[in-house]
């Protein structure tokens, strides 16, 4: 099989909306949005309110529109034109016997003599073009595209080869019978996503998440580009994958599913692993099938289709479990000895799954790979750019490797966006992040019809057979909160639509993904307890989404009071930094309850919200930045709060995956990492609270006995205990050391112990009294030391921080090579090192200082402007 790419520039007309009338190059693949604004015909739509002129645009349709010749045979002409001018040439010196004949050559031709036409009145003989003897000898010509967004009429030579709805699918023709071999006109006309909403929504209102544009889910579209709680309403259009004419001569692969089974081998060898091959060919198609397995030394394997057993095998394992080696499958169909084409993919050697096992605390759910248990640390992923071109392979590396510096073994890819390009799983499988999988359902109620469920199943089966093969794939998940609003009664439904809603995630898609990826593992909601509308958030069983914390406006210690199997979501919302609000803001726009910073905060009410949290915790700042850090300091603890108490209670819980890693645009909201790449404070935080060996503290005192200082004097209970986990596969010991200091870092008092921590587990160590200390101006200071380094340390109040007495640490920061040194004089609660003007990532960031001088790594960009604060600076 040939393929000939149809990438490169096209041209855009815009027809109806503002722009009608317009014309430009867009380079594909590309967008509506991203050929304006490279031609400078739009503002930046992240800038201050440029969205709503930026979504008025989508009122028009688009036609993208496009020629080509059939360049895959141009060598072939090439040649031939060559032997024919030799011909020719030799012709003509030779005696003519008959000037009236003719004769036929191999030169390859346009125009009039295309079709096979024959020059006669003394031209030159001509012959067919390459092509037309390729197509009439059998040979197929399919246009592929890989992704339209969405509704599009697709165009060949003036016919129409048909219509599509769904971006989520890969859509192809048949072509052979339209295409020429020069001179063809390809135009792609896509309507007006927002017109089309607004149509189906008078037809059929449907329930759905109340921050996106009424009627999305009528379009199988991504759900957030029509906004979402953190998303801007900038539901783009266009071609936004590859888009190639493949030519299928004698044969293609359709798919190919490999699955595994490993048992013990029955040599002394050790494991062995046999891979299973299913080929799917298209009906009549007939070959040879050649299967080539590659070890990572390069040991090889072959076969005929046939299973292959690997001895030895090097198994995958996610991040902090083991190395990540991978065996590249090549599968090769032939027929009359030529190879006609070639499906090469990478895989780990590993069994992967969730366990599910009835135990004293209900029902067990836990990621389960190679037969271990590990507890789920990560976050939720989101689109990391509303304008997908913009999604590059360099982009979403650093991103995910920013993810395992911050020690996520997990990451779940939510269902309201996209399924991300084939480079997302190819970095997870090389970093060794396990994926959870949604399919491509949130928040919303669907209307049941013959095509809306035709255009599912495709979708269905198109992108399981895309994924399935990745090592880091670790389960299916059939929506995003979908049965919890069913069964709570939130998504008003009629019976047909709650029936369509067990069809699809309790019927037609896991039976899909039984019949095509047999051994991953299917879960019908995210949250559930396994379907039937069965508490979906159920404590004892399941997953769980919790919001009491934010929605809720419950306290940070509120998470300690329920103990799920597995936190798939909960989260907490805070400002980007400055010079990210910079980006989007003029000087007059910075403060938070204007109209662009509330543009720029899609969840209603929410900047208030920041707020109310911000007086129970922190005092009123002053400054606008110092500001911007509070709310980052409230974010990565509230998240602290939940993610440590969970891990000390492993096994009964066995995940944290908070809300959410990324964000779409530069706003306010609950990402650990903002748009441009910028860590915030939780992503450092991320990355002590996720360390492989963790030492926390569950203190009691104000915020947890007496929250409001109002109440009646009395006595309160002031405690602290200890837990120390451990999340590899070796045990650990070490010492546990505690001080308790006053307000300038001094020791009052003091201990330790010597902790013995299985492996995969948690160990609690005793509870200590605090009662007479002050709980004004007390604090312990905590760590975990082993072999003579510390591995996990942190500090803790016993009031809120507003109320703490602290003195002025007097911070000085300066740089000795690829170290920068911070030195505090007195108690600094929050560390961060800062600057104006660049950007850098550090080995540790918003840390503790118990007085004295620590040293961190510059692990990322080279500054020169740096700066400290501390809550010190919260005034």
């Amino acid at each position: 099989m040939k393929i000939q790419s149809l990438g490169g520039t096209w041209k855009l007309d815009i027809t109806g909306g503002p722009l009608s009338g317009v014309s430009v190059p867009v380079q594909t693949p590309g967008s509506v949005y991203s050929a304006l604004l490279e031609q400078g015909r739009i503002a930046d739509p992240y800038y201050r309110t440029n969205e709503l002129d930026a979504l008025s645009i989508m009122s028009g349709s688009f036609t993208f529109s496009r020629s080509f010749d059939m360049e895959l045979f141009t060598a072939d002409a090439a040649a031939t034109a060559a032997a024919n001018a030799t011909a020719t040439a030799a012709a003509a010196a030779a005696p003519q016997e008959d000037a009236g004949e003719y004769t036929q050559s191999d030169h390859p031709l346009s125009g009039h003599a295309r079709n096979g036409e024959h020059a006669r009145n003394g031209e030159h003989p001509l012959s067919e073009h390459p092509f037309n003897e390729y197509v009439r000898n059998g040979g197929e010509v399919i246009l592929s595209c890989e992704g339209l967004d969405t509704l599009c009429d697709v165009h060949l030579n003036g016919q129409l080869l048909g219509r599509t709805d769904n971006m989520h699918r890969i859509w192809e023709f048949d072509v052979s019978g339209v295409v020429k071999p020069v001179g063809n006109e390809l135009k792609m006309l896509f309507s007006s996503p927002t017109e089309y909403i607004a149509e189906c929504d008078r037809k059929v209102r449907l329930t759905a998440s109340d921050d996106s544009m009424r009627g999305f889910p009528h379009l199988r579209k991504a759900h957030c580009m029509f906004g979402w709680d953190w998303g801007p309403r900038l539901p783009d259009a266009g071609i936004w994958r590859d888009i190639s004419l493949l030519c299928v001569d004698k044969g293609r692969i359709s798919s190919v599913c490999v699955t595994q089974e490993h048992r013990a081998a029955e040599s002394p060898g050790g494991a062995e692993v046999e891979l299973g091959f299913k080929i799917d060919l298209p009906e009549g198609c007939t070959g040879d099938i050649a299967v080539t397995v590659s070890s990572p030394g390069g040991k090889q394997y072959h076969s005929d289709g046939s299973p292959i057993v690997v001895d030895a095998p090097e198994l995958w394992w996610p991040n902090g479990f083991g190395g990540q080696p991978l065996y590249t499958v090549r599968v090769e169909l032939s027929a009359d000895g030529e190879i006609q084409d070639v499906w090469e993919r990478r895989i780990g050697l590993r069994t992967l799954t969730v366990s599910r096992e009835k135990d004293k605390w209900g029902e067990s759910f836990a990621l389960t790979v190679n037969g271990v248990q590990f507890f789920s640390m990560g976050a939720d992923y989101v689109p990391e750019d509303n304008i997908f071109s913009r999604i590059t392979p360099e982009r979403t590396r650093r991103l995910l490797e920013d993810c395992v510096t911050a020690n996520f073994n997990t990451i779940r890819v939510w269902g309201g966006g996209y399924y991300p390009d084939d480079f997302f799983y190819d970095i997870c499988d090389e970093l060794g992040l396990a994926v959870w999988q949604d399919f491509m359902f949130a928040c919303a109620v669907y209307e049941p019809s013959p095509g809306f469920e035709s255009t599912v199943r495709a979708e269905i089966a198109d992108n399981v057979k895309r994924i399935r093969h990745h090592a880091s794939l670790a389960l299916w998940c059939g929506n995003n909160e979908m049965e919890m609003f069913f069964a709570d009664g939130t998504y008003k439904h009629t019976p047909a639509q709650r029936d369509f809603y067990t069809r699809m995630y309790e019927g037609f898609i896991p039976e899909i993904c039984a019949a095509l990826d047999p051994q991953t593992f299917y879960w019908p909601a995210s949250p559930s307890s396994g379907g039937g509308f069965d508490e979906p958030n159920d404590e004892t069983r399941g997953d769980t989404h919790y919001w009491d914390v934010w929605h809720g406006n419950k306290p940070f210690s509120e998470y300690r009071k329920f103990h799920f199997r597995f936190a798939s979501e909960f989260g907490f919302q805070s400002f980007p930094g400055l010079k990210t609000i910079e980006s989007f803001t003029l000087p007059e726009d910075r403060n938070i309850f204007s109209r662009v910073m509330e543009m720029h905060q899609r969840n209603p009410g929410a900047n208030g919200k920041i707020m109310t949290y911000l007086s129970a915790v922190y005092l009123y700042p002053t400054d606008f930045d110092v500001l911007l850090y509070a709310t980052q300091l409230m974010q990565a603890d509230a998240m602290r709060y939940g993610v440590e108490h969970w891990r000390r209670n492993r096994g009964r819980c066995m995940g944290a995956i908070y809300w959410q890693l990324n964000d779409i645009w530069p706003v306010a909201s609950w990402a650990s990492i903002d748009y441009f790449g910028r860590w915030k404070a939780l992503h450092y935080y991320a990355k002590r609270f996720f360390a492989p060996v963790m030492i926390s503290c569950e203190e009691t005192g104000e915020m947890t006995e007496r929250p409001f200082c109002v109440s009646q004097p009395e006595a309160i209970r002031k405690a602290a205990r200890l837990s120390v986990a451990n999340e590899t596969t070796r045990p650990v010991s070490g010492t546990a050391s505690w001080a308790l200091r006053d307000p300038a870092g001094a020791v009052l008092a003091s201990g330790s112990v010597h902790v013995d921590v299985p492996a995969l587990s948690s160990v609690w160590l005793d509870e200590m009294d605090f009662s007479g200390c002050d709980e004004l101006s007390n604090y312990i200071s905590y760590e975990f030391e082993t072999g003579g380094k510390v591995l996990s340390s942190g500090t803790a109040l016993f009031c809120a921080p507003k109320h703490f007495a602290f003195r002025d640490p007097c911070l000085t920061v300066s740089r000795e090579g690829d170290e920068l040194l911070v030195t505090a004089a007195a108690y600094a609660k929050s560390v961060e090192i800062y600057s104006d003007d660049e950007d850098f990532v550090l080995s540790d960031n918003f840390f503790d200082v118990n007085a004295g001088t620590v040293r961190v790594e510059l692990i990322r960009g080279d500054p020169k402007h740096i700066k400290a604060r501390s809550v010190w600076d919260i005034r």
